[in-house]
Parts: structure tokens; C-alpha cells; sequence
């Protein structure tokens, strides 16, 4: 379908609007994070409300900017698009429609006394700005026959994952409760040991809710004589899959689990007839977590996040937000943990 020259942009609340999945289905641009059910997680998880500035021609979308709006006595109020989202870029098709959508954002923003609106993506459309934050991604094509995409595998991956299964490890693609319940005590965990505290439980109970439990992802076990010793949260939705969560009990990290999860996750996405796995964000110093992502075969890019401050009327590079580590929550136990997790989570969408 041709781009409309002139189109009205509306603000929607996805969660209310009836059939807005089935709407983000006429735009190949669409993902999961653009979803009712993402949308749900965040909104019943962190009291954030949804402001979806939103363009339909003739049945289908042409435009959407998502934005969730953040009220926090710490961090201010503010627009978010989308918090604890790695990747949620703006959809137009072109220019125009962008900055009509933006620019009702920003209407709204004003209006609302918000400090920022902050946009995880979009530098199709932003190219001229300058960025708050840059980060690498990596996309693995599914669109080949396992063997290829076995042989694409880096040879120390390889290796890793022949020792897995000679350990005897097992992976299990589960959508039950209890497999989700397990991954948190494994987030735990590996929260702490990279110096943050682990997201509020309701968090993920309610991706299981409404993500996990209908057919929209899986949590994936590696079992060790039947103890879950690794984890990951994958979410799929239409033609494409993202690698969202993982976490492990370092005890048992010499027994490679994570890279035979990862390919039991890629081997069931070509079997699903998927086309591409995305393996989420990375910052750019950390050269560990790209060399695994790209040990897959996968493509590395550059993803751009841009913050307009709203009294100033423009973007500025100030990056705000957490650090990636504090010493502190190495030393709290986990009970202590989890209860500043489920205090500050929200303030930083």
C-alpha cells in the first residue's frame, strides 16, 4: 500500500482498543514490543499509562510512535517509548508521518509537563540528531537449513555445545509457571552477581501471563540431574523471535549451558519457520556478551536512543538512567534484593 499523503494520528490505549494486534499485523514493521500484550506487562507491572500516537488508513496502520508515560517522584514524569524495551522503533512510512506523530507527542508532552520523551530506536528517522545512548544488536537469519546455520557457528561454540550434552545437560522449551518460577530464582542470582537488583517478581508473572502462556514465547531450562542450572525468556511473534532474558547459577557455567540453550532456541525457531532471532542490545564495551551474540553467525548494527527535552524543544546527548553495575547489591542477600527491585524498577522505565 502506497504511504497517504495526509492522514489524522489518534491516541490509543492498545490494551482497550479491540483487534489492535490484528491492526499491527498490516504493517511488516510491527514487533512484539508494538503489541497489546507488551503493552499489558508493562502497564499492570509499573502503573505506567499507554499513549500510542497512532495513524490508520483505509484498515490499516501507517503510523504509530508507542509511548508509555512514567509519573516518578524520583525521576520525574516523562515520556518513554518503550521502557525495558530493547528496541522499539517509531513506524511511518515516511518523514511526514513521522514528525505529524512525533510532533503530537510532543503537543501531549507539553501539555502533560513531561521533562523528556525518550525513544529507544528510530534513527532511520533521526539520522541528522544526535543520539543519548548507542548499542550493538545482532540478528541471526533463520531462513537456512539447520545444518548451515549449524556450520556458520563459531568452533568454540561448537564445542561448547558437545560438551553440554556430554555433561549430560538437557533443555527444556517450557510455557508453564513453574519453568518461570525457576528462571526468576536463576535472575536472582545473576542479578546480584552483576551488581543490580533483579526486576520486581510480578514483572515476570506477568510476561507469563500474557505473553508466555499464550503461545507468544517460552522460557528455555538447561537441566542439570534435573536442577534448572541456566535459563533464558524468549518472545516470538509473527515471522520473528528476540532473546530477551537469561541468567545462571555461575557454579555450573563450566558446563556450557547457556550455548546449548541458545541453539535448542534457534533450532525450534527454523522448525517454527521463523525468519530472524534477535538477540537483544548490548552495550558497545561489552566485548564478552558481543563475541557470544556474534559467534552465532549473527550481523552485528548499531541501535540509537534519543532523548527531546521538552522545555529546551530539542534532543539532547545526556544520557540518564542506571549504571550497569553497583558493588552494593553484590553483598545484599537476596530476600533484601529483590524488595529494592520491586521499590525502584518503576522509577527507571
Amino acid at each position: 500500500m502506497m504511504a497517504p499523503t495526509h492522514f489524522d494520528s489518534q491516541i490509543i490505549n492498545p490494551i482497550e482498543y479491540k483487534g489492535w494486534d490484528e491492526l499491527l499485523l498490516t504493517n511488516p514493521d510491527a514487533t512484539i514490543f508494538h503489541t497489546s500484550a507488551w503493552s499489558k506487562v508493562l502497564s499492570d507491572t509499573y502503573r505506567y499509562r499507554p499513549l500510542y500516537f497512532t495513524s490508520i488508513y483505509e484498515g490499516q496502520l501507517v503510523g504509530l510512535f508507542p509511548v508509555m508515560e512514567v509519573k516518578s517522584i524520583l525521576t520525574g514524569r516523562r515520556g518513554v517509548s518503550l521502557p525495558f524495551t530493547d528496541e522499539c522503533h517509531p513506524i511511518a512510512g515516511n518523514q511526514n508521518q513521522f514528525e505529524l506523530l512525533f510532533g503530537r507527542a510532543i503537543e501531549h508532552a507539553k501539555k502533560a509537563d513531561w521533562k523528556y520523551v525518550e525513544l529507544k530506536g528510530g534513527q532511520k528517522r533521526l539520522n541528522r540528531q544526535v543520539p543519548s545512548g548507542v548499542y550493538a544488536v545482532h540478528r541471526l537469519d533463520l531462513r537456512k537449513r539447520i545444518e548451515e546455520l549449524f556450520n556458520n557457528v563459531k568452533g568454540n561454540v561448537k564445542r561448547n555445545i558437545k560438551r553440554a550434552r556430554q555433561e549430560g545437560l538437557q533443555v527444556i522449551l517450557s510455557e508453564t509457571r513453574e519453568s518461570m518460577e525457576a528462571f526468576c530464582r536463576l535472575n536472582c542470582m545473576t542479578r546480584r552477581w552483576h551488581g543490580l537488583p533483579p526486576q520486581p517478581i510480578l514483572f515476570f508473572r506477568n510476561i507469563f501471563k500474557n505473553i508466555i502462556s499464550r503461545e507468544k514465547g517460552f522460557v528455555a531450562l538447561a537441566l542439570h540431574r534435573m536442577r534448572p542450572v541456566a535459563g533464558a525468556v524468549f518472545f516470538h511473534w509473527n515471522d520473528s523471535a528476540i532473546f530477551k532474558y537469561g541468567a545462571s547459577d555461575r557454579k555450573f557455567l563450566h558446563l556450557r549451558p547457556n550455548n546449548l540453550i541458545m541453539w535448542e532456541a534457534i533450532r525450534c525457531y527454523v522448525e517454527k519457520g521463523l525468519k530472524v532471532l534477535n538477540f537483544g542490545r548490548s552495550e558497545t564495551d561489552n566485548f564478552g556478551l558481543i563475541q557470544f551474540k556474534k559467534s552465532w553467525g549473527a550481523d552485528q548494527k548499531y541501535l540509537n536512543y534519543y532523548k527531546y527535552d521538552v522545555k529546551k524543544d530539542r534532543y539532547i546527548s545526556t544520557r540518564t538512567g542506571p549504571k550497569s553495575s553497583y558493588m552494593l547489591f553484590r553483598h545484599l542477600p537476596i530476600p533484601l534484593l529483590r524488595l529494592t527491585g520491586n521499590l525502584l524498577y518503576r522509577h527507571v522505565g
